[in-house]
Order: structure tokens, then C-alpha cells, then sequence
């Protein structure tokens, strides 16, 4: 209990440090967030590789799905860096702490991917919502009632993926032996 309350209150802060950075046209104050958050949760994993390879994989994924939300003009983000129709770094940096939650706060959805999806469609419009009214991070050019309903299908579809991979992760980093076990021979 204490692991998902402690890599929630760190994601929660990578969030807030990205969302605020971003307000003020600041794209590095989430990576820079990411990185003391990252090495806690991957240095204390009993997979660090499997955390790695998760933090990559969803990272990838979030960079897809809010690259399409940009460059649709579903979402226009602040500090676009790169561009405008990509996914900024700072919202990829919080894709990757989202995914350090996913073996231990989000945990409980594992085999429930309907419940992650109505999770999904439920929670993450409304972090976006907040991150546009609270620290103007991010708008809604085609109106939020548009944005709101292209997060909720974006994310139902999203957070069920990203628990799969989270499995696939760690499955994967059971399958290959040890570096000192291969050395050794």
C-alpha cells in the first residue's frame, strides 16, 4: 500500500512540475521532475529493466496519442517543443511517470481492462481539464466539449494498452537471464 501511495504522490508532482513549467512557456521542468522520480522508482524496482523498458514503451505510446490530439488541433499545447503538432517533451515526460505507476498504483486494474478503460475515459479528460483551466498548459481549439470527448475515447483505448505492456515488460525481463549469469559463462 505505501509503494502505490508513494509512486502516486511522485507522479502527481512530475504532473504538477510539468503542467506549471509548461504554463509559463517552460518545456524542462517536467523532464528535469522525471528524472529523480524515474531512478527512485526503477532503482527500487525488482525489475529495474522491465520499468525501463515500460518507461520507453508508454512513452512512446503517449507521444502517439497526443501527436495525433496536436496535430489534429484536438489540443494545442504550451511549450511545443519540438513543434506544435507533436507531442511536447514536457507531456511525454509525464507519460513516462505515468508509467512508472502502472505495476504499482494502477495494479489493481490488471485484468480488468474495462475497468482501466472507464478509468481511462473518466480521469484523464479531467487532468487535461485541469492543466487548461488551473495553468492554461494546454487549450482546446475545437471547443472542450470536442477535446473532452477525443481524451475520454483516446484514453479508454490507452490505459488498457498500457497495462498490456506493462505486463509485456515484465514478462519479457523474466525471460532473459541475469548479465552476471550470462558473463559467467
Amino acid at each position: 500500500m505505501r509503494n502505490r501511495l508513494l509512486g502516486f504522490v511522485g507522479y502527481q508532482g512530475v504532473w504538477l512540475i510539468a503542467v506549471i513549467g509548461a504554463g509559463h512557456d517552460l518545456w524542462w521542468p517536467g523532464p528535469l521532475a522525471l528524472l529523480p522520480f524515474a531512478v527512485w522508482q526503477i532503482t527500487r524496482s525488482p525489475q529495474p529493466r522491465a520499468e525501463l523498458r515500460l518507461l520507453l514503451a508508454v512513452g512512446l505510446l503517449g507521444c502517439l496519442l497526443d501527436s495525433l490530439y496536436a496535430g489534429s488541433g484536438v489540443l494545442a499545447f504550451a511549450a511545443a517543443l519540438p513543434t506544435p503538432v507533436l507531442a511536447p517533451i514536457w507531456i511525454i515526460a509525464i507519460w513516462m511517470a505515468f508509467a512508472l505507476t502502472l505495476t504499482s498504483t494502477f495494479r489493481f486494474l490488471d485484468g480488468y481492462p474495462w475497468l482501466a478503460a472507464l478509468l481511462g475515459a473518466a480521469g484523464a479528460p479531467l487532468a487535461y481539464l485541469a492543466a487548461a483551466r488551473g495553468w492554461h498548459a494546454v487549450t482546446f481549439p475545437h471547443g472542450e466539449a470536442t477535446a473532452m470527448a477525443a481524451l475520454a475515447a483516446g484514453w479508454a483505448l490507452v490505459l488498457p494498452i498500457a497495462l498490456w505492456l506493462a505486463t509485456w515488460a515484465y514478462r519479457a525481463d523474466r525471460r532473459r537471464p541475469a548479465l552476471r549469469a550470462r558473463t559467467a559463462r
